[in-house]
């Protein structure tokens, strides 16, 4: 029985070194935008050495590009980028841009709970070159994987949280986390944030989610699974809203099963697709690959 598969981003990703920035190009299609930004970048002596974009309409949709470059004085050079960017781009275009030094990684927060097979293996790709992130702290509701996380070198927090008021422990996780982390990864933690907290981090969440969007929502997926004798389970990563489950998917696998896989066969191969879709959209939003547009995401090369 064939098991869900690795995959890479769109393309090869680049083993990028110390003078790599990211630019993301978003807004209203229009004739003259990659000349324009390319003319910028030429300006100013850098190398596009990855370019991919799309257009859902060439007449007046919506256009997204994104592209890395090199420049062997990067830290210098990129705040007069970033000028002529504002400056070029003001000239008849409607769009947004952002801009990042990828020698720098994106600071990262892993919220857990019992289960440890996506925390740990977020951790251990870290460790080995495989994700471009600093893993900044892990805080869980539970003390159960301190000492497996301390074993990574990581701070590890535990803040309970127990029964239906949330407010002091998203208190202690807004004081912990503000200020220290640019996105948070939801490994498996199994409490739902509150909108009043994703409105005051005001960073991106990032959630692995058992199944395919909708189905099987809630405590016990794969008992559920079994009962409807489904033929394949999945496994979705997203970005949290405040409506629960509902936010834009980054990435979706599936594995195929039957009749005769019991339910801890469902749960192995379950955690196998969940360990692979979360570090897929752990690497691609670490990578600026993922751009978000209303309630569905581009992933561009």
């Amino acid at each position: 029985m064939t098991l869900t598969q690795e995959v890479e981003p769109p393309r090869t990703s680049l083993a990028l070194g110390q003078n790599y920035a990211s630019l993301i190009v978003q807004g209203r299609d229009q004739t003259g935008i990659v000349a324009a930004v390319g003319a910028v970048l030429r300006c100013h002596g850098a190398n596009i050495v990855s370019l991919d974009q799309y257009s859902d309409n060439p007449q007046g949709g919506a256009f997204f590009q994104r592209a890395v470059f090199s420049h062997d004085s990067l830290k210098a050079v990129l705040p007069e980028v970033r000028n002529s960017l504002e400056t070029e781009l003001a000239k008849g275009f409607d769009l947004e841009f952002t801009l990042r030094d990828m020698s720098v990684p994106k600071r990262v927060a892993i919220f857990a709970s019992k289960s440890d097979h996506c925390l740990l293996d977020l951790l251990w790709r870290r460790r080995r070159g495989q994700l471009p992130i600093t893993v900044a702290m892990v805080i869980s509701n539970h003390p159960d994987v301190a000492e497996e996380v301390r074993g990574f070198g990581i701070p590890f927090f535990y803040v309970p949280s127990m029964g239906p008021d949330r407010s002091a422990a998203e208190a202690e996780h807004l004081r912990l986390l503000q200020g220290n982390v640019d996105f948070i990864v939801l490994a498996r933690y199994m409490r739902i944030l509150s909108g009043d907290f994703i409105a005051k981090v005001n960073v991106p969440i990032i959630n692995i989610h058992h199944s395919f969007l909708p189905a099987f929502i809630g405590a016990g997926p794969y008992a559920k699974a079994k009962e409807r004798g489904v033929k394949l389970i999945g496994a979705t990563a997203h970005y949290v809203t405040e409506d629960l489950d509902e936010g834009p998917i980054i990435e979706q696998d599936v594995v195929r099963v039957t009749h005769a896989d019991t339910v801890a066969d469902l749960q192995r191969r379950g955690a196998d697709v969940e360990r692979a879709v979360l570090s897929r959209a752990v690497h691609w939003h670490s990578e600026d690959r993922v751009i978000r547009n209303g309630n569905h995401t581009i992933v561009l090369a």
